[in-house]
């Protein structure tokens, strides 16, 4: 395969722009005269950026053109990414030279169209690192995740308890108040294990709790209930509330607290649905397994843009950035290999 070569010398040309161009006595392209005729070459400028800045540069414009064109059908998505996501800074910082402002000092980057471009080449980075971590999933990952964390649809109700918790209030007083939310759902559970000994309706009295207790003001008047659900049905924040319902028969009521980021429950699974097929799964299965292994393995991400770059024979010409290429990603590994070692 013919290589394809990334010439930082491209750059020079483009900051020397397409005039007339001066000439050192050595015969160098001058970037920058002065009266005194002292002139700065082309080359100490490009010497320069090669040393400060040219790695960050140079991996971006590889990065650049090696997915623009592996992924040519995720560029439009990209680039509306890119544009909701500055649109949504607009909101917080304001337009115009109010949100410049703000990308500079918080980003870094010189100008809105620079930041954007950035945003722009993450998506398709992640979007080639998901690519990558899917096309090395085993059938054996996919049918140990089948039996485990593919889930039927569930008919679930609950019941949400919630801390009163006061931004002013010291840590001692905050545990308090999470403890007697907790105490109130271990009460609840109490209240549902007598009438299940009084052979009483247990999913009346369900309905009656959770009107008395639960803060949850979009089901509580309906008894709790959230419907037939699985995961990613809803927010992710109840997620849990369907791995818990899926241990219990239906008819059962969680007999644990169960804690999410909306505070702690109490569920009653009423009915269990069919369990979607191994083949029809396949593809969410992919996506929940990457999303996994991604979030645990910052190495995989490294591991994609090295696949990418040695799948186009990508060569660094330059022999002192080729070197600072190697350290650079070398010392990327090792860094990401120390975090999850102390995490």
């Amino acid at each position: 395969m013919k290589k394809k070569i990334i010439l930082i010398g491209a750059c020079t040309l483009l900051l020397c722009g397409c005039g007339k161009i001066p000439k050192l006595s050595n015969g160098d392209e001058a970037v920058v005269t002065f009266k005194d005729d002292v002139k700065i070459s082309a080359n100490d400028f490009y010497e320069q950026i090669k040393n400060n800045y040219g790695l960050s540069t140079l991996i971006n414009m590889i990065d650049k053109h090696i997915y623009e064109t592996e992924f040519k059908d995720k560029l439009e998505d990209a680039k509306t990414y890119a544009d909701s996501y500055v649109k949504q800074l607009e909101t917080y910082f304001g337009e115009g030279d109010q949100l410049l402002q703000a990308i500079q000092s918080n980003y870094g980057y010189p100008s809105i169209e620079a930041f954007k471009d950035s945003v722009y080449l993450s998506y398709l980075q992640n979007e080639g690192s998901k690519e990558y971590v899917k096309s090395k999933i085993t059938e054996k990952e996919l049918k140990e995740y089948y039996e485990t964390d593919v889930y039927p649809d569930m008919t679930i109700s609950h019941i949400l308890v919630t801390a009163d918790v006061k931004d002013d209030m010291s840590d001692e007083d905050k545990q308090k108040a999470e403890t007697k939310a907790q105490d109130t759902v271990k009460n609840i559970i109490k209240e549902l294990d007598q009438a299940k000994k009084d052979n009483k309706n247990i999913k009346d009295t369900f309905k009656d709790l959770a009107k008395k207790y639960s803060k949850d003001d979009s089901t509580k008047n309906k008894g709790g209930d959230l419907g037939e659900i699985n995961l990613g049905s809803l927010d992710s924040k109840y997620d849990e509330l369907v791995k818990a319902a899926a241990k219990l028969k239906d008819n059962e009521y969680s007999t644990e607290v169960i804690t999410t980021e909306l505070g702690y429950h109490v569920i009653l699974k009423t009915a269990t649905g069919k369990k979607a097929s191994y083949d029809d799964s396949i593809d969410s299965m992919k996506d929940k397994i990457t999303e996994k292994k991604l979030s645990e393995n910052n190495n995989l991400a490294v591991e994609a843009a090295k696949h990418y770059r040695e799948k186009y024979d990508m060569d660094i010409v330059d022999s002192e950035i080729k070197s600072q290429y190697g350290k650079y990603m070398n010392n990327l590994i090792n860094s990401n290999l120390t975090n999850e070692t102390s995490n």
